[in-house]
């Protein structure tokens, strides 16, 4: 089994300095104050910093189920109006090729512990990957990113995913990621937030273990976050190449954590208790302007590829 990182046991810890600090702004919101209400939604064209829709310590990032999208299009139109900027995940990225994936399929992990992407379920109503890219410099490979957000029908369908996913690093510890990349010795830690440890949405949890590519020497850095809030699940993963140091992959671990900590607070700010409260306006409403055009033809993927990222 990979030994765990300790940059992937602190990640929850940077989310929770990332919700307490300021944005690109320099902005930072006051100790005790909770929550802005004063945070927009993708409508308004601009990601809020994650200092937007601050973690108090009895207060997570949700997502309300009463706000949350209640139909297909609805949800198409939410996770498509979220504002994923690459420079959230860090200086230099890019949208990669293909972009977004097909918002009616996900990934699911077969018994051969092969990931494979199948229409949703009944019980999900939209799931869209977007992928990033650092390009590769010198003797340094890409680092690779992907962020998948996915609306279920209720946050009990959210819990029981998040549950899935847990014990599947249990049942599979090495898994296939597509016919030439795979990763091994996953290593799972969750923190619900009602426990008081770490977590700073709804439920966390977090996965490091080995990447290797055929044909390329030695095992390279992989880590996979999941974080629910209320009936909503935003998942990330970074696959780092090579010849970047142990400290620079380090580094990316925390870069990712910050710009899912982006996403995350954007979702509150629509659904969250500040928008409950009255200071935005709800997340059906939210996601349905400012979002990224395109079908399955010109933005989705037909093959296996980064299929793991979506779950």
């Amino acid at each position: 089994m990979a030994e765990w990182r300790p940059v992937v046991a602190a990640v929850a810890g940077t989310l929770l300095l990332a919700g307490c600090t300021g944005g690109a702004d320099g902005d930072s919101a006051e100790p005790g104050k909770g929550k802005s209400s004063g945070a927009s939604g993708p409508a308004g064209g601009a990601s809020p910093s994650p200092s937007a829709a601050a973690v108090t310590e009895d207060e997570p990032y949700t997502m309300a189920e009463d706000l949350a999208p209640r139909t297909r299009s609805e949800a198409v139109a939410f996770v498509r109006g979220l504002n994923v900027r690459p420079d959230n995940f860090g200086s230099g990225f890019r949208k990669a090729q293909p972009y977004e994936s097909d918002p009616s399929e996900w990934a699911v992990l077969d018994e051969n512990c092969v990931w494979q992407r199948e229409p949703l379920p009944d019980s999900v109503l939209a799931s869209l990957t977007r992928r990033l890219v650092l390009p590769g410099t010198g003797k340094k490979g890409p680092v690779q990113v992907s962020l998948t957000v996915t609306v279920h029908e209720n946050t009990k369908a959210a819990r029981r995913d998040m549950a899935v996913s847990l014990e599947e690093a249990m049942r599979c510890p090495d898994q296939r990621l597509n016919a030439t990349e795979r990763v091994r010795g996953l290593y799972s830690r969750a923190d619900p937030f009602a426990e008081g440890r770490n977590g700073v949405t709804d439920d966390d949890l977090v996965e490091s273990g080995e990447y290797l590519v055929d044909g390329t020497k030695g095992a390279l850095p992989f880590d996979w976050f999941k974080y629910r809030l209320g009936p909503i699940t935003v998942a990330a993963t970074d696959r780092i190449g090579v010849g970047h140091s142990e400290e620079e992959a380090s580094a990316v671990a925390s870069d990712v954590a910050q710009g899912v900590a982006y996403t995350a607070a954007e979702i509150d700010s629509i659904g969250g208790s500040s928008a409950k409260d009255g200071g935005t306006s709800g997340g059906t409403s939210g996601g349905t302007s400012g979002g990224t055009s395109g079908s399955k033809d010109d933005t989705g993927s037909d093959s296996d590829e980064d299929a793991e990222a979506s779950r």
